[in-house]
C-alpha cells in the first residue's frame, strides 16, 4: 500500500495538468500508524458533485469503548454523534481553495433526527468515516500544493480531533448513546401498553419557525399529560420517565385554533425517529408504522382498489381499479390510506387542515340534500371504527370543526394553550346528547384491502437515455429517469439522503425483485430484507457519505408517485 509521501509525490506532480490528471490519485494511501486514505471516486471537473473520499482508522487507534456501540441502537447513535463531529469541524477548517467547489471538505450535514446513515461505520476493528472532497483547481487545472494541504494536513487534523475517543467529549457521546437507546426500547414497548404513541412529560414540541427545526426557546412550557393518560416507562439508562400515552383505537385532538393541535400530531407524526439530546422530543415515541396521511389534488394514481370509500363512479368508472392522472382531494386521499395500508401501515395521523373536507364529512342537512344513491364518497368518519376493527390500524386525528367524530372516538383530547386535557368522557357525553346528527353510510365492514403488482418496464430510470437518471431535489422531489417525483406531500422523509438511498432503492427493486409476479408488499418485504442484512451499501457501486435510511412506506410512496407505473391487480382466488 503506498504511503502519504507517495501520495505529497503525486499531488505536486500534477500540479498545473488537466483537472482529470487527478484520476492518477484513485486507490489508498496509509498515512503513517493513524489511518489509511482511500479516495473511491473523482470527480470530472471542479464543477461536479465533489470526490468521495474515506478514512479507515484502527480500533485501537481510535479508542472507542465497545459499550458505546454493542447494540444496534447504540451503534446508530454513536455513528450519528461522529457524524455530527465531523462534519461540523471539516466545514469550519473548510477554505476556498479555487473555482467550484475547490476546498470543501464535508460528511453529512444532518438535522434533529438521528438516522442510520453510511456517513460513518465502527467496529472493534476500525472506524470508518466517508466524506466528499472538492479537489482543488485553478479553472481548470490542478492546484497540487493546496491538494497536498487537504489531503495530508486538513484530513489527519480530522482524523485526530473527532475520530479519536480521547479527543471528544465522553459525557456528551455518552448521553448521546443512551438518550437513542431509551427513546428505542419505548417505542418497542408501546405494543404491550396498548399505546400507539407516547409524549415525555416536560417535552418542548413548538419548533422555531417552518425552515428551522430547533426547539422553540422562548416562553414554552413543558408537556404534561392529563392524569387519566399518565403512562410510565422504566428505561435501561434514564429509568422511570411518565408521559401521556395516546391508546391503540380511534383518537381525536381537538381545540381551538392556535392552541397546539396539529403541533401535536406533528411530534407524534416524527416519532418514528429518534432525535438529538435537548431537541424537546428526545421522548417522543410512534408506533414505526404511523403514516401521515392528506389529500394530496393532482397527483397520479395506478389501479388502486378505492372502492373501500369510493363507489358507483359516473360514466361507470372503475372504483376496484382506479387510476387517474389528476386525482381530486377525495380521490388522493383514498388513494393515500389504500396504498399506506398495502404497505403495512398500522397507525393513519390524519389532520383536518390538510384532508378533503368532502372525504372526512358528510352532515346530515348535506345528507338531506343529496342522498347517498348520488354520493360516491363513503366519508372517512364511517370507515375509520371498521378500519380498527377489521384491521387493527388506529387512528390519530385532528379534528376541530366537526362534533360528529365524538361518536366513533375512543380518546379525545383537547388541547389548551399547548397543554392537553383528557376531555373523553364529556366528548361521548356531548355525542350521546345528539344522536341524530347524521345517519351512518359505511355499511357493516371497512372493506377489501388489494395488493398490486407493478410491471417492471414502467419503474426504468433509463428510458430513452444512456444511463440511469437519478437525482434529488431537496426533500420533495426527486429526478427519476425522465420524470420528476412530487413528493411534497410525503411529510416524514425528514432528510435529503432519505431520498438519495429511495431513489436507487427503486432500481435495486426493479432489478431484483419487479417480476410481474411479486406484489407491492412483498417486493417491499424483500428490498427491506436485503438493507436490514447488507446495509445501504447494497444500493451504490461505491461507497458514500450521503444515504440514510427510510421506511418502507415512503419508498412505497415513491414509487406510487410515478406517473409511467402500471399495474396488474392479482387474481382472485
Amino acid at each position: 500500500m503506498p504511503n502519504h509521501e507517495k501520495l505529497r509525490q503525486q499531488l505536486l506532480q500534477l500540479d498545473g495538468h488537466g483537472y482529470k490528471a487527478y484520476q492518477d490519485i484513485l486507490g489508498n494511501y496509509r498515512c503513517g500508524e493513524d489511518f489509511v486514505l482511500w479516495c473511491d471516486r473523482i470527480q470530472g471537473d471542479p464543477f461536479a458533485s465533489p470526490s468521495n473520499f474515506r478514512v479507515q482508522v484502527s480500533g485501537k487507534v481510535a479508542g472507542f469503548p465497545r459499550q458505546l456501540y454493542r447494540t444496534k441502537s447504540r451503534e446508530i447513535a454513536l455513528k450519528d454523534y461522529l457524524t455530527r463531529q465531523f462534519d461540523s469541524l471539516a466545514r469550519r477548517i473548510g477554505q476556498r481553495r479555487g473555482t467550484g467547489n475547490s476546498g470543501l471538505i464535508a460528511s453529512a450535514k444532518i438535522g434533529q433526527e438521528v438516522l442510520e446513515r453510511t456517513s460513518v461505520l465502527i467496529n472493534a476493528q476500525m472506524v470508518e468515516v466517508r466524506f466528499v472532497v472538492g479537489l482543488p483547481a485553478g479553472g481548470r487545472r490542478i492546484l497540487g500544493q493546496q491538494a497536498v494541504e487537504m489531503l495530508l494536513e486538513d484530513i489527519p487534523h480530522l482524523v485526530d480531533r473527532t475520530l479519536k475517543y480521547s479527543h471528544l467529549d465522553a459525557k456528551a457521546i455518552q448521553r448521546h448513546v443512551e438518550t437513542i437507546e431509551d427513546a428505542d426500547w419505548m417505542r418497542e414497548k408501546l405494543a404491550e401498553k396498548n399505546l400507539v404513541a407516547f409524549i415525555a412529560d416536560g417535552a418542548i414540541l413548538p419548533r422555531r419557525s417552518g425552515v428551522d427545526d430547533k426547539r422553540l426557546q422562548d416562553k414554552v412550557v413543558g408537556f404534561q399529560s392529563p392524569e387519566s393518560l399518565k403512562v410510565e416507562f422504566n428505561c435501561p439508562n434514564r429509568g422511570l420517565i411518565s408521559g401521556m400515552g395516546v391508546p391503540a383505537g380511534v383518537t381525536l385532538i381537538v381545540g381551538g385554533g392556535y392552541h397546539g393541535k396539529s403541533t401535536l400530531l406533528k411530534a407524534i407524526e416524527l416519532g418514528v425517529y429518534n432525535h438529538i439530546p435537548d431537541d424537546g422530543r428526545e421522548f417522543v415515541v410512534s408506533d414505526p408504522a404511523a403514516v401521515k396521511i392528506r389529500a394530496e389534488d393532482g397527483r397520479s394514481i395506478a389501479s388502486v382498489d378505492i372502492s373501500p370509500f369510493i363507489n358507483h363512479l359516473p360514466q361507470n368508472r372503475s372504483a376496484t381499479d382506479f387510476s387517474t392522472t389528476n386525482a381530486s382531494g377525495s380521490t388522493s386521499q383514498a388513494a393515500n390510506i389504500i396504498e399506506a395500508l398495502e404497505a403495512g401501515a398500522k397507525v393513519l395521523l390524519v389532520d383536518e387542515d390538510t384532508a378533503a373536507t368532502n372525504f372526512m364529512i358528510r352532515d346530515k342537512r348535506m345528507q338531506a340534500l343529496i342522498a347517498k344513491e348520488q354520493e360516491p364518497i363513503t366519508p372517512f368518519i364511517d370507515k375509520v371504527r371498521q378500519l380498527y376493527a377489521d384491521y387493527g390500524v388506529s387512528t390519530i386525528l385532528v379534528m376541530g370543526g366537526s362534533g360528529d367524530y365524538f361518536a366513533v372516538a375512543d380518546t379525545v383530547i383537547a388541547m389548551r394553550n399547548f397543554q392537553p386535557e383528557d376531555v373523553t368522557e364529556k366528548a361521548k357525553e356531548i355525542a350521546q346528547q345528539y344522536t341524530d346528527t347524521r345517519t351512518p353510510e359505511g355499511g357493516e365492514n371497512f372493506g377489501k384491502i388489494t395488493p398490486r403488482i407493478p410491471l417492471p418496464e414502467s419503474i426504468d430510470p433509463s428510458r430513452g437515455q444512456r444511463q440511469v437518471r437519478l437525482k434529488v431535489r431537496d426533500v420533495d422531489e426527486m429526478v427519476f429517469g425522465t420524470e420528476d417525483i412530487d413528493l411534497s406531500s410525503i411529510d416524514q422523509i425528514v432528510d435529503t439522503a432519505q431520498l438519495k438511498a429511495i431513489a436507487p432503492a427503486m432500481v435495486y427493486a426493479r432489478q431484483r425483485y419487479i417480476d410481474k409476479r411479486r406484489t407491492i408488499p412483498e417486493i417491499l418485504d424483500l428490498v427491506m430484507a436485503d438493507i436490514a442484512s447488507g446495509g445501504l451499501d447494497i444500493l451504490t457501486q461505491f461507497p458514500q457519505c450521503d444515504l440514510a435510511m427510510f421506511r418502507r412506506f415512503e419508498l412505497a410512496a415513491a414509487i406510487d408517485r410515478l406517473r409511467s407505473l402500471q399495474i396488474v391487480q392479482p387474481r382472485s382466488t
